[in-house]
């Protein structure tokens, strides 16, 4: 099975990346030619295999399953987890509760967030319209909420095998990896019931799914991640989720027909 990686990722990743070499056969490829001629020699490097894909890049995604490629996830469970407005428009359809979102402040204070961001960088609480930069990447603008924590389920196929509570005294962005604490959570019945229908709506093979916790009990959905992060995972559950993931990745095989490249 072929793990694909842009450079840059491959390296801040390179535990996780050890850990699904000791589960499963992989043949890490890295790439970073995004271009039309990149593309089609990379599309025909893949054609046919079975691809666990672990970069941001929806455009070239769909180009590599439209010439062959399998893809976990597919393309368009790419391109949805890295357009927080797309994310924003499935969940309504789905009908769970979500972060209203707008192309445009509605009021002040309020959050801005790039729209194809991830990991919390680039997101902001701004205060006027002097705030918003004159030359940006396509935003979004939601209200501030009041939230006790943020909370990550961890989905692979159509079950939840963990998830990670995040809170921060010292800023509202609660991502592990920019200092927040992380602690093992379970999912009520209500939370993991609209946390599957997004994956099965997705069709998603391996995400993460993010919401808020608000002070009522409540709960309110904020982002859908696709290639997700693993550190808090690992941080809080006894579980590998690299092992979980592997064991999946071997079923799809069964099921799918065709040749896994092999080292």
């Amino acid at each position: 099975m072929i793990l694909l990686y842009e450079p840059a990722d491959a390296e801040r990743n390179a535990g996780f990346i050890h850990e699904l070499e000791r589960f499963g056969d992989f043949e890490l490829l890295l790439w970073e030619d995004w271009s039309i001629g990149g593309l089609s020699a990379l599309a025909a490097k893949l054609s046919g295999l079975m691809v666990l894909n672990r970069t941001r890049q929806p455009g070239a995604i769909r180009f590599l399953e439209d010439h062959g490629v399998r893809l976990v996830n597919r393309a368009e469970v790419n391109r949805i987890a890295n357009d927080k407005w797309q994310s924003f428009g499935l969940m309504t359809l789905l009908g769970v509760p979500v972060i209203s979102t707008y192309r445009e402040p509605q009021s002040f204070p309020c959050v801005m967030k790039p729209v194809a961001g991830h990991g919390g960088h680039g997101v902001d609480i701004i205060h006027s319209p002097t705030e918003i930069p004159a030359i940006a990447a396509p935003l979004i603008f939601q209200p501030v909420v009041e939230h006790t924590a943020d909370v990550r389920a961890y989905v692979i196929g159509n079950q939840v095998v963990g998830a990670v509570k995040r809170s921060s005294v010292e800023s509202f962005k609660a991502n592990y990896t920019l200092g927040g604490d992380a602690a093992k959570y379970e999912l009520s019945a209500a939370q993991e019931q609209d946390v599957l229908r997004i994956a099965r709506a997705l069709n998603s093979d391996y995400i993460g799914i993010d919401f808020l916790l608000l002070p009522d009990g409540r709960h309110v959905f904020n982002e859908i991640e696709d290639p997700v992060g693993a550190r808090s995972f690992y941080a809080t559950h006894d579980e590998n989720i690299a092992e979980l993931l592997v064991l999946y990745l071997k079923e799809l095989e069964k099921e799918w027909p065709f040749r896994v490249k092999r080292k």
